[in-house]
Formats: C-alpha cells, sequence, structure tokens
C-alpha cells in the first residue's frame, strides 16, 4: 500500500429523504433497485440519471477498491448533481445537509481512510459562505463546488462572499465540471458529454477566475480543478500572450495567468502519460495531486501506475502521491 492520496472521488448517499419541501420537488432526488444487488439507479424528476455501484455509500466495498487501487485515502464529494444549485434554497439547504451529513458519517466510521468535502447552495453565496463555516467546524476540509453555478461563471463578482469566507477560513476548494455549456455542440451518441463537455467547462472556470479578478483578490485560495485542468493547459499560453500585449487583460488579470495557473492545483486524470508529463512541465511537479473519480464509470483504475508510467525520482512520486493534496487539503 502506498500512501496516496486520491482527491476526485465521490458519493451517492444509499437513500434520500422523501421531499418536504413547497416546491414541487420534481427535481428532488431518490433512489430505485437497479440490476442486482449492487447496484442502485438515481432518479431525479422522473428519469434514471445514473446507476451508481454500493461503492457510492458502502464503506466496506469501498475499502477493498482502494486496496486494488493501491489508494491509502480517499477525499469524499458528492456527485455533482446532487450540489443542486438549481433548487431554492429552502429546498437545497436540507438536500445538501443530507449529502454533508453522509460524508461525516462516512469519515467518522474510517477517519484514518476518508476526508470530506462538502457541498454548498451556491446560487446564495452568503448561504454557501455560512455553509462552509458549518462544515469546516465539524471537520471537513473543505467543498467540491461545481463549474458553474446555473450558467454562472465562477469568476463573476457575485460569488466573492463565499471566495472570501473559503480565503478567511483556509479551506479547501475543488472545482468539478458540472452542466457544461454547448450541448449542442457534441455529434455521436449519449454520454460524449463527459468526455467532451466537461475539459471545456473545466477551462472556462478557471479563466473566469483569472479574468474577474477572484485570484487577485484572494491570493491565499486553496482550488483544485478536475481532469487536469481540462482543456486549460492548451488555453493558457494564448491567455498569457494576451496578458502581455493588451492593457486591459492585464489590469483585470493583474500577475501573469501563468503566475496565477502555478498556484493552483489539479488532478492527474488524463489518462496518458504523455499528458501528464506534459502538466507537470506547465503547472509544477507540485501542483498535481492523485484523482480518479472513483466510483463512476470513467473512473482511472490504475492511478499508481499512471504515476509510475512517467520514470519519476521516488521524491517526486511522493509529491503526486501525498504531499500536494496534503498541502492543498491542509492535512499532516
Amino acid at each position: 500500500m502506498t500512501h496516496a492520496i486520491d482527491i476526485h472521488t465521490h458519493i451517492v448517499p444509499a437513500e434520500f429523504p422523501a421531499y418536504a419541501g413547497k416546491h414541487g420537488g420534481q427535481q428532488w432526488p431518490s433512489m430505485a433497485a437497479a440490476h442486482d444487488c449492487h447496484h442502485k439507479n438515481v432518479m431525479i424528476d422522473g428519469k434514471n440519471f445514473r446507476t451508481v455501484t454500493d461503492e457510492c455509500w458502502d464503506i466496506e466495498r469501498r475499502l477493498e477498491a482502494m486496496a486494488a487501487m493501491k489508494i491509502a485515502r480517499q477525499v469524499l464529494s458528492p456527485m455533482p448533481e446532487l450540489l443542486s444549485y438549481w433548487l431554492p434554497l429552502d429546498d437545497a439547504m436540507p438536500l445538501i445537509r443530507h449529502v454533508n451529513d453522509t460524508i461525516a458519517a462516512m469519515v467518522a466510521r474510517a477517519p484514518d481512510k476518508f476526508i470530506g468535502l462538502g457541498g454548498v447552495p451556491m446560487q446564495d453565496p452568503e448561504a454557501a459562505a455560512r455553509e462552509l463555516e458549518r462544515l469546516m467546524r465539524d471537520g471537513f476540509r473543505g467543498v467540491e463546488l461545481g463549474s458553474n453555478v446555473n450558467g454562472v461563471p465562477l469568476g463573476d463578482a457575485r460569488f466573492e462572499p463565499f471566495f472570501a469566507a473559503a480565503e478567511e477560513l483556509g479551506a479547501a476548494v475543488f472545482v468539478h465540471a458540472l452542466h457544461p455549456s454547448g450541448k449542442e455542440r457534441i455529434v455521436g451518441p449519449p454520454g460524449l458529454m463527459a468526455y467532451i463537455g466537461f475539459p471545456l467547462e473545466t477551462a472556462y472556470s478557471i479563466a473566469s477566475l483569472i479574468t474577474g479578478g477572484t485570484l487577485t483578490r484572494h491570493p491565499r485560495l486553496r482550488l483544485a480543478f478536475s481532469h487536469g485542468g481540462g482543456a486549460f493547459a492548451s488555453i493558457l499560453p494564448r491567455l498569457a500572450h494576451g496578458w502581455s500585449i493588451k492593457k486591459d487583460f492585464a489590469a483585470l488579470m493583474g500577475a501573469s495567468p501563468y503566475e496565477h495557473a502555478r498556484r493552483l492545483y489539479y488532478d492527474t486524470l488524463v489518462y496518458d502519460a504523455p499528458t501528464l508529463h506534459q502538466l507537470i512541465q506547465l503547472f509544477g511537479l507540485r501542483q498535481l495531486c492523485l484523482g480518479t473519480d472513483f466510483p463512476f464509470d470513467i473512473h482511472e483504475r490504475h492511478p499508481v501506475e499512471a504515476v509510475a508510467a512517467l520514470h519519476l525520482s521516488d521524491g517526486d512520486v511522493k509529491l503526486l502521491h501525498h504531499d500536494n493534496a496534503a498541502r492543498f487539503l491542509g492535512v499532516d
């Protein structure tokens, strides 16, 4: 067993409480039986949003998978659809609390194996800041955010109260692609959005935090991005060129985009050794953390072997396996 920390994993509760709000509850999730005893269907608005394995909530099954993957600790965060930014606040809060309480219970049962990142209601940034304060008091290390909030990029000024609180509290913020734009541009069978839209969406999110000035205003924020930052590695040189020749770009961004990018964190979930090597060269070895997207179908089955394929020194491997994630999360 390595000391590897996986910063990108998700949970789904085994059950959801019955809807008790006042707005119809069409988008309130529920669980239904699936094709075998190890799976359930997550039902939203009367449709099967996703069939998930019991590794989403069963600790023993999860620990077995971790051992097979040579992962020592997992960071637990909500399945992104459960962030529920599209619900009215008084509907969203009990759902988010249920998901957060599920994560807290899993961490409490195996504190040496799990670390918690909760969800917050970003449709109301002030309420999100208050929920973040509660989570940090209760032992969470931070939160997972979607890459946009009902189409509004994270770099928009309306989210300033939340990011100010995250910086002040020393919270780790993991950003995951959610509801990407451009669905009408995808040609092919269902399911391609995760492969095409997610990387583009993540790049938009990172760029917005730079060009909107969030990273300049909050230099102590600790942010990590899923899927290796998506397409941002290809966008960064162009953005930096604009910064160097456009005075209005420079005024908005403050420091060079390269400087901003190299203080962010990114997971290693790119499925390809040359691509991962490129990210190390571009962002810096100290900014990459193991990430798998466990336990969904898209997850990286062999994350430790993916790092081994880079043929790094033992010290550099330790950074990717453990030290960078510990620094991002603020844990020993």
